[in-house]
C-alpha cells in the first residue's frame, strides 16, 4: 500500500512537472513555474496586479511570462520595453487583448462635496453632445442612472474580483458572481444606446447628419450588401459603449485625482491660480490657446496624471502574428500587458517618482517639457484615440474652475489620503469633500 502511494506521488509530480513547462510554451520570455489549471496563482500579491508583475520583474526582467490561470501572458515592464514592441513592431502588437470580464459584452467588436458626481457628469455629456448630438440636464434621471452605472461599472473593473476572473475565467464564469451584476449593468447602458439608436433611425436626415450615429448609420446604409462591413447595428452599439467607458470614467476620475492633490498642496494651487490671473484674467473663459502660456498649469495637469497612475496596467493588447521580440518567440494571439505605470513611476526620468511635483515637466528656466516616457494614454496603433480630447478636457475644466473658485477641505493638507479606493487594472481615486468658494478678484466675483 505504502508503495502504491509512493508511486502515485512521483507520477503525479511528474505530471506537475510536464504540464509546467508545456510545449506550447516554446520559447516564451521566462517567468515562474506555473501550476496545473492554477497558473501562477501562488506569486500574485494580495495587493494587485500592479505589486505581483513588480515583484516578478526584479527576478525577471523587463520582459516576463505569467500564466493567468492556464493562459499565459507576456508582461513588457518599463519605458524602453514598451516602445519596442507597442512602436518600433507596432503592426505585430495592435491585436485587442482580453479583459476575461467584459469579454462576453463585445464578443470581438468594436456646503462640502463630493465632486465625483460633478466630474462624471460634465464628462458624460460632452460624450452625449458626441454620440447623441444632445446634452441632458443634471437632473434628468436618465443620465443619473447613466452616471450610476459607468461609476459602478468602472469600480467593479478595478477591483480585487477581477483580477481573480482574469486568472480563472474559465471557472467562474459557470457560477454567479460579481460579474453576473456586471453584465446586468453593462446590458442597461446597451439599452439606453439602443434606444437613442432607434430615435436616429426614425429622424435620420441623410444630407445633414448631426453626430457620430447618424454618421454610423449613413455608412451602414451604404455597406448594407456587404457581407464583410463592420458597419452593423451590433458594432456601434458596442463603439458607443466603448467611448462611454474610456470618455466617461477615466476624464472624471483624473479631474479628481487632481483637485484631491491641489487641496492636499495649496502651494501648487496658488501657484496656478496665480498664472491663471495673469494669462487669463477675470473676464473671459480660458481658451484652448492659453495652454501654450501657460507651462505651469500644463505640468500640474500633466503630474495629475502621471501621479495618479489611473490604469497602471493597461489595457492588454494581443501579438497579430508569430513574432519574435528580444530573442523570444510569441505566438499569434498571446496576451501582452504593457505595464504603464513603469515608465510614469520610473526613477530614471522622474527626478521624485513617489511624489506629487510638477518640476518633472518644466526645464530649468520654466518651460514646459514632456519627457518622452509620460505615456498615459499607452502608444503605438493602439494608443487611446480619445487623448486629444481628454488632454482639452482637463485643461479646461481645471482652469475655468480654478479661475472662479477656491478649495476647501473639511481636512488640513497633512491629513488627506490618497490611496485608491482600488489598486488593480484601475485605481478610481478615494472619497473626499471639497468646498467650492468664489474667489476675490481674480475671479471677478465677490464670495457668497
Amino acid at each position: 500500500m505504502a508503495l502504491s502511494t509512493i508511486l502515485f506521488l512521483i507520477l503525479f509530480i511528474g505530471l506537475l512537472l510536464l504540464w509546467g513547462c508545456p510545449a506550447s510554451r516554446g520559447c516564451l520570455p521566462p517567468g515562474p513555474w506555473p501550476l496545473p489549471f492554477l497558473g501562477n496563482v501562488l506569486q500574485m500579491d494580495q495587493k494587485g496586479l500592479l505589486k505581483s508583475f513588480q515583484a516578478l520583474r526584479e527576478k525577471y526582467g523587463d520582459v516576463f511570462t505569467i500564466y493567468l490561470g492556464s493562459r499565459p501572458a507576456v508582461i513588457l515592464w518599463g519605458y524602453e520595453a514598451m516602445k519596442e514592441a507597442l512602436v518600433d513592431q507596432a503592426e505585430a502588437f495592435s491585436g485587442r487583448g482580453h479583459i476575461a470580464i467584459i469579454d462576453p459584452v463585445f464578443q470581438g467588436t468594436g456646503a462640502y462635496l463630493d465632486p465625483h458626481f460633478l466630474f462624471n457628469a460634465i464628462t458624460a455629456n460632452i460624450v452625449c453632445s458626441i454620440v447623441f448630438g444632445e446634452r441632458f440636464n443634471y437632473q434628468d434621471p436618465r443620465l443619473l442612472q447613466l452616471l450610476h452605472l459607468l461609476n459602478e461599472i468602472f469600480i467593479i473593473l478595478c477591483s480585487f474580483y477581477t483580477q481573480v476572473f482574469e486568472i480563472f475565467p474559465g471557472i467562474l464564469k459557470h457560477f454567479s458572481g460579481t460579474h453576473t451584476r456586471l453584465y446586468s449593468m453593462i446590458e442597461e447602458v446597451k439599452d439606453f444606446i439602443t434606444e437613442n439608436m432607434e430615435r436616429h433611425q426614425k429622424m435620420l436626415d441623410p444630407s445633414g447628419p448631426k453626430d457620430f450615429i447618424d454618421s454610423f448609420l449613413l455608412r451602414m446604409d451604404k455597406e448594407r450588401l456587404d457581407p464583410e462591413s463592420e458597419f452593423h447595428q451590433k458594432n456601434l452599439v458596442h463603439t458607443v459603449l466603448s467611448l462611454f467607458f474610456a470618455g466617461t470614467e477615466t476624464s472624471s476620475s483624473t479631474l479628481c485625482f487632481g483637485f484631491l492633490l491641489l487641496l492636499k498642496n495649496p502651494d501648487v494651487l496658488e501657484k496656478v491660480q496665480a498664472e491663471i490671473d495673469r494669462v487669463i484674467g477675470a473676464h473671459r473663459l480660458p481658451a484652448l490657446e492659453d495652454r501654450a502660456k501657460m507651462p505651469y498649469t500644463d505640468a500640474v495637469i500633466h503630474e495629475i496624471q502621471r501621479f495618479s497612475d489611473l490604469v497602471p496596467v493597461g489595457v492588454p493588447h494581443s501579438v497579430t502574428k508569430d513574432t519574435h521580440f528580444r530573442g523570444y518567440y510569441l505566438p499569434k494571439g498571446i496576451t501582452v500587458y504593457p505595464v504603464l505605470s513603469s515608465a510614469l513611476q520610473d526613477p530614471r526620468h522622474f527626478e521624485k517618482p513617489n511624489t506629487f511635483y510638477p518640476g518633472h515637466f518644466l526645464d530649468a528656466q520654466g518651460n514646459f517639457r514632456k519627457p518622452e516616457v509620460f505615456i498615459p494614454f499607452s502608444m503605438g496603433k493602439r494608443l487611446c484615440l480619445g487623448e486629444s480630447l481628454a488632454r482639452s478636457e482637463l485643461f479646461l475644466f481645471l482652469t475655468t474652475l480654478l479661475q472662479n473658485f477656491s478649495l476647501g477641505s473639511p481636512k488640513a493638507p497633512e491629513d488627506i489620503d490618497l490611496s485608491p479606493r482600488e489598486n488593480g487594472l484601475g485605481r478610481p481615486p478615494p472619497f473626499f469633500q471639497v468646498r467650492f468658494l468664489p474667489r476675490r478678484g481674480g475671479g471677478g466675483q465677490e464670495e457668497a
